[in-house]
């Protein structure tokens, strides 16, 4: 059975729909994350799990217990729920001990000494303990709010948009150790942010929202591979739509070679294959156009975005149409160069003009054009 089990939930305010028959499941001691943009509810269904809301329909399971039906709500405080928000929510008046302490009053004094320094040693401040918030980064306020939402040895952790309020280098590094300090502890948790950076670096499985829904429930390796639609196709990493031709059920044409899916093609929702010449979109990613000298496919450099070890390349290709190579940053080329390419695509990602669900091939064999 699933530690936390979200069945068909819905929530409103009003007539405003917020969260639309959304169901996820999460073992115990996975990370999961919801993830969308702004407005598509992700808060609203923390919110609904810790017990902040009531449900118009459906249910939350916890541990095997009925948290949350339209009918009844367990209180946020019999929940077992710990939380770490955006703005940490540390007591200015307290120190860093005593924050961490502050969830284990029910314990003795023995027990929560003991409690507390197993906790600042989990999160790197061993040395800490005597100093307050204010004297304290950022990050290491954030690991405080950590440790004191672990201290009461939750069954369920949830974090909304924690790292929002540090710069990106440290946002990165710190998404790292939060992770690790989770699954040292073994703690089941929810993370909310609408940073596929920070869900990537965090969670084993991700959500992405639109509308009050959950578009797609996966890894992050298929979310990037296999996205389930145009919205996630789009919303995660970096890519571009090439237009292509059915050639059978398992080749299409587009204007670089010929694409090999091990998977048949989808042309249309409730068609049984695909019609010889039938028009597809095909989903390119920066890493499936590799920078070749020796390749006699030739595009135009038109924008580059220098990250350092890498460069983002746009490339107009002979057709007009523009792809995305992500390059060494030592080929250094100049804007209206032509530079030589070729297509190295693993997984034949293609959308028909009804949005079908997209096939997914593990390898994608590409020919000269």
């Amino acid at each position: 059975m699933s530690h936390l089990n979200l069945n068909r939930i819905d929530l409103a305010f009003g007539d405003h729909v917020v969260v639309r028959q959304l169901s996820l499941s999460l073992e115990k001691g996975r990370i999961g994350c919801l993830l969308g943009p702004s407005g598509c509810g992700k808060t609203t269904v923390l919110r609904c799990i810790a017990g902040f809301e009531r449900l118009a329909a459906g249910e939350i399971h916890l541990d095997g217990v009925l948290v949350s039906t339209p009918g009844s709500t367990v209180p946020p405080e019999r929940r077992r729920i710990g939380m770490v928000f955006q703005d940490y929510a540390l007591f200015p008046h307290l120190s860093v001990a005593d924050n961490i302490a502050f969830g284990l009053r029910g314990e003795d004094a023995a027990a929560r000494r003991a409690r507390v320094q197993e906790l600042l040693h989990l999160v790197g401040l061993a040395d800490q303990g005597s100093k307050f918030p204010h004297e304290m980064s950022g990050g290491q306020q954030q690991r405080v709010a950590l440790a004191r939402a672990l201290a009461p040895r939750p069954s369920l952790l949830l974090l909304d948009e924690p790292f929002s309020n540090l710069d990106v280098e440290l946002r990165e590094r710190l998404s790292y150790e939060v992770r690790d300090i989770i699954k040292a502890t073994n703690t089941t948790a929810i993370l909310v942010t609408h940073d596929q950076h920070e869900a990537f670096a965090v969670a084993d499985e991700i959500g992405i929202m639109n509308e009050g829904r959950i578009q797609q429930w996966d890894t992050p390796y298929n979310l990037y591979h296999r996205p389930a639609n145009r919205f996630v196709a789009d919303f995660i990493g970096q890519g571009v739509f090439l237009r292509g031709k059915v050639l059978n059920d398992h080749q299409v044409q587009i204007e670089l070679g010929v694409l090999d899916s091990n998977v048949p093609l989808v042309c249309c929702a409730d068609c049984a294959g695909c019609v010889q010449g039938s028009p597809l979109d095909v989903l390119l990613r920066p890493d499936d156009i590799v920078h070749d000298d020796a390749s006699p496919l030739r595009a135009e450099v038109v924008h580059k975005a220098f990250r350092g070890a890498d460069i983002l390349y746009t490339l107009r290709l002979a057709g007009g149409a523009k792809v995305l190579s992500l390059v060494p940053s030592h080929h250094n080329h100049a804007i209206g160069e032509q530079i030589g390419i070729r297509l190295d695509v693993d997984h034949v990602v293609t959308f028909s003009d009804d949005d079908a669900l997209p096939t997914a091939s593990h390898h994608g064999l590409t020919t000269a054009a």
